[in-house]
C-alpha cells in the first residue's frame, strides 16, 4: 500500500519554490502520479521538467498553462515533433550537433511558429553524488562552445545546463559547475537567457543527513552571480528534494529467517533503490493494538520474487520480536518509488491512499511544519 501525503508534498514544493531566485522545473521522472502532481502544483510549482512524450501529455492534461521543457538530451522525432506542434512545448535540451539538427528540422516540419528554446547540457566531471551521471549525457566543454554559437541564431532562448549527479551532499559541487559553466559562456561569447542548475538536491535518509537546503542556495545565488550574465534566468530541476517524504509503503512480513524479512514488496517494486543502490529508509513496525517489544536490531529484507537478486541488505532496524504477518511502513519513497515497479513474478498490485501524518523523516531546510497531523 502507497500513502501519499499531499500536505507534505504541497508545503515541501512551496518552500523550494520561495526559497529558489529562478523557475523550479518539477522532474517529472522522479514521480508522475497525478496526485503528486497536483499536490506539487498546488505549491506553487508551475514548470515541469518532462523527459518523454507520455510525460508532456500528461501534464499538459492536467495542467493546460504550465510550462513544459523537454530536458532528455536524445528525443525521437515524433516526440519533438508532437511536443511542439500539439502540446505548445519549446524548450528542448541537447547535447550533440545532430540533436541540434533533429530538433531544427521536426520544429520546421511542423509549419507551427513558435520561439524555440534550446538549452545545451554540459558534462561534468565524475563527483561524489550517490548516483553519478557524468557517463551518459552532456556535451565536453569544446563541443559546448561549438553549440552555443551554432544554436544562438535559432534560438529565442538559449541556455545552458548541468547536472552534478543525484542525492549529492555537497554544496561545492554547485560551484565547480557553475565556475566550469562560466568558462563555457566566456569562450562561446554569445547571450546566454538561462542557467539551468538541474536537480540532486540531497534529501535525508538513515545514514545520510544533507546540510540545509539554504547551503546549497547559497552556493548556487553566489556562483550565479560571478557569472556575470545579465539578464539570464535560473532555472533548476529538482526531484527527489521535493517528493521524497511525501509517500511511504506499507508491506507486510510474510516470513522470518534468522535475520532475514521476507516481505511482499521488493527491488522489483517500490524497493529498487534498495537492491544494488544499497539504499537504506526509515522503517517502523505495524502492529495494530499491539505494542512491539525487544531492542531494535539490523534486518535484511527478501522481495516477493522468486529472483535471489531480488534482496535489500539494509541494514533496516526493527524490533527483535518481528514475525510472520507484522507489517512495515518504509518511508523516504516518494522518489523512485511507485514509478520504477514492474510486473515481474505477477507482483504488481498496489493500494494507493493519501494520509495525513508528517514524513517518517525531516529534511534540514525544508519546512513541513503547517502540515496537519493525523488524529
Amino acid at each position: 500500500m502507497h500513502c501519499l501525503r499531499p500536505a507534505v508534498l504541497s508545503a515541501t514544493a512551496e518552500t523550494f519554490v520561495a526559497a529558489f531566485p529562478g523557475d523550479v522545473l518539477y522532474a517529472v521522472k522522479c514521480n508522475p502520479d497525478p496526485a503528486v502532481l497536483r499536490a506539487l502544483h498546488d505549491g506553487g510549482v508551475r514548470h515541469f521538467d518532462c523527459a518523454s512524450l507520455n510525460e508532456v501529455r500528461l501534464v499538459r492534461d492536467m495542467f493546460p498553462d504550465a510550462a513544459i521543457h523537454f530536458m532528455h538530451p536524445v528525443k525521437a522525432r515524433g516526440a519533438i515533433r508532437e511536443a511542439w506542434e500539439r502540446h505548445g512545448v519549446r524548450t528542448f535540451v541537447l547535447d550533440s550537433a545532430a540533436e541540434l539538427a533533429k530538433i531544427r528540422a521536426e520544429v520546421a516540419a511542423t509549419g507551427v511558429p513558435g520561439r524555440l528554446g534550446l538549452v545545451v547540457r554540459l558534462a561534468m566531471p565524475k563527483g561524489d553524488a550517490r548516483l553519478d551521471l557524468s557517463g551518459k549525457f552532456g556535451a565536453p566543454a569544446e563541443q559546448a562552445v561549438a553549440l552555443l554559437q551554432d544554436a544562438r541564431p535559432d534560438a529565442a532562448m538559449l541556455g545552458v545546463s548541468f547536472h552534478v549527479g543525484s542525492q549529492c551532499m555537497d554544496p561545492l559541487a554547485w560551484r565547480i559547475a557553475l565556475d566550469l559553466t562560466g568558462g563555457v559562456i566566456r569562450a562561446a561569447g554569445v547571450k546566454i537567457d538561462v542557467v539551468d542548475v538541474g536537480g540532486g538536491f540531497p534529501v535525508a535518509y538513515p545514514d545520510q543527513e544533507p546540510p540545509p537546503l539554504g547551503a546549497f542556495l547559497a552556493e548556487i545565488e553566489a556562483g550565479f552571480d560571478r557569472l556575470g550574465v545579465q539578464g539570464a534566468r535560473l532555472w533548476a530541476e529538482p526531484g527527489r528534494a521535493l517528493v521524497a517524504g511525501g509517500a511511504s509503503v506499507v508491506m507486510q512480513v510474510q516470513a522470518r529467517r534468522d535475520d532475514a524479512l521476507y516481505v511482499n514488496d521488493g527491488v522489483y517494486g517500490s524497493l529498487s533503490d534498495a537492491g544494488a543502490l544499497g539504499f537504506r529508509y526509515p522503517v517502523r513496525l505495524i502492529r495494530p493494538g499491539q505494542d512491539a517489544t525487544g531492542a531494535l536490531v539490523p534486518f535484511r529484507f527478501y522481495g516477493p520474487t522468486c529472483d535471489s537478486a531480488d534482496v535489500m541488505h539494509g541494514p533496516f532496524l526493527l524490533p527483535a520480536d518481528i514475525a510472520e504477518g507484522d507489517w512495515i511502513e518504509i518511508g523516504q519513497l516518494g522518489a523512485y518509488g511507485a514509478c520504477l515497479r514492474t510486473a515481474f513474478n505477477g507482483f504488481d498490485r498496489a493500494r494507493i491512499v493519501e494520509v495525513v501524518d508528517r514524513p517518517m523523516l525531516e529534511t534540514p531546510g525544508y519546512d513541513t511544519r503547517s502540515v496537519s497531523i493525523a488524529a
